[in-house]
């Protein structure tokens, strides 16, 4: 005979909490602590429960529609636009449209009930919309970690930033590079705050400094020309100069020729973005090519998977980048 399906109440039971509390935590919505959560998915996975998919949308009438949050400066970039694509085809495979959040919106009152999950995509702390988004009672999806004090998103898709920063730092390295610098993003962000970190623990490994400098999230061309600029005066060793934002690098370009320094010679410069700047540039720009549309349709498979019950809340997926080598550091081999 086969045994009775584990129920919500049997967890509840195992777990020492509230029917109501169990259903928060398996679907990333509610105030529940982490350390709870964390509790009562390991005592699911333990007992075998699995999601009433079907009795899940009755007692929650779909919507049709999923919600997309992105940076506020993201109409200003290339790469969040790919993404917002990738993730609109992923969801309309699944028969959802999706709907553009507002910069600086909340989710709470109407739009929670106009939408049955949400994609916050690069949540930074300094943004006040991504608390109400993570506690709308919907589930929620999340484009690189929040670093915030939260409830835990029932997903996420993470980029290894570290490992692709390195990659690039190891490339000009063999290319001859001794004396690197990166022009790092403000802001709260994971990626930000993993390039900084990773910068400084890969100048330790190699007994160098990187040399940073602080630029705007959505930094544009003069902005990193004048960051170029002052960076190279102040420092004329420096050989190699990494720019994280988005379409940015060829201010670095321009400061560079500015300066009489040959870039792919004398001066190496890679980009912790790929885009179409970057690969129309003279020369054009190495750079790390983070697939921006796959991305985000991978951030709407995940939320489609954990909305129809073919992946459990909780679950983090990884996303790969690919470095692509080009001109601006393979020019000629340092002496």
């Amino acid at each position: 005979m086969t045994p009775p399906a584990v129920t919500l109440l049997d967890v509840a039971r195992a777990a020492g909490v509230s029917k109501s509390t169990v259903s928060d935590a398996l679907q990333g919505s509610g105030r529940v602590a982490e350390a709870t959560r964390d509790r009562v998915r390991a005592v699911a996975e333990e007992l075998g429960y699995r999601p009433n998919s079907a009795a899940r949308r009755l007692r929650r009438s779909s919507t049709g529609a999923v919600g997309l949050h992105l940076p506020q400066t993201a109409t200003r970039l290339d790469y969040y636009m790919n993404l917002a694509f990738g993730a609109v085809q992923r969801a309309q495979e699944e028969g959802l449209d999706v709907v553009l959040l507002a910069p600086g919106g909340g989710a709470s009152g109407p739009l929670a009930s106009r939408v049955d999950g949400l994609l916050v995509i690069d949540p930074e702390i300094g943004d006040s919309a991504v608390p109400g988004l993570l506690d709308s009672g919907v589930p929620v999806v999340t484009g690189e970690r929040y670093l915030g004090p939260s409830p835990a998103p029932a997903g996420a898709v993470v980029c290894d930033n570290a490992a692709s920063l390195r990659a690039l730092l190891d490339h000009v390295h063999e290319r001859g590079a001794r004396r690197p610098a990166l022009l790092t993003p403000e802001g709260t962000s994971a990626w930000a705050q993993a390039l900084r970190e990773t910068a400084a623990a890969w100048g330790t490994s190699r007994r160098t400094e990187v040399a940073l400098r602080t630029v705007p999230f959505a930094a544009t061309e003069a902005d990193t020309d004048a960051a170029t600029r002052e960076l190279l005066a102040t420092d004329p060793g420096i050989d190699a100069v990494v720019c994280a934002p988005d379409g940015a690098a060829p201010g670095t370009l321009r400061a560079a020729a500015g300066l009489g320094r040959t870039v792919g010679a004398d001066l190496l410069v890679a980009s912790c973005v790929d885009g179409t700047a970057n690969r129309s540039a003279n020369p054009p720009v190495t750079a790390v090519d983070l697939r921006p549309a796959d991305y985000g349709r991978a951030c709407a498979e995940l939320l489609c998977d954990i909305l129809a019950g073919r992946a459990a809340p909780g679950t983090v997926r990884h996303h790969t980048s690919v470095l692509e080598t080009r001109a601006s550091t393979t020019g000629s081999q340092h002496p």
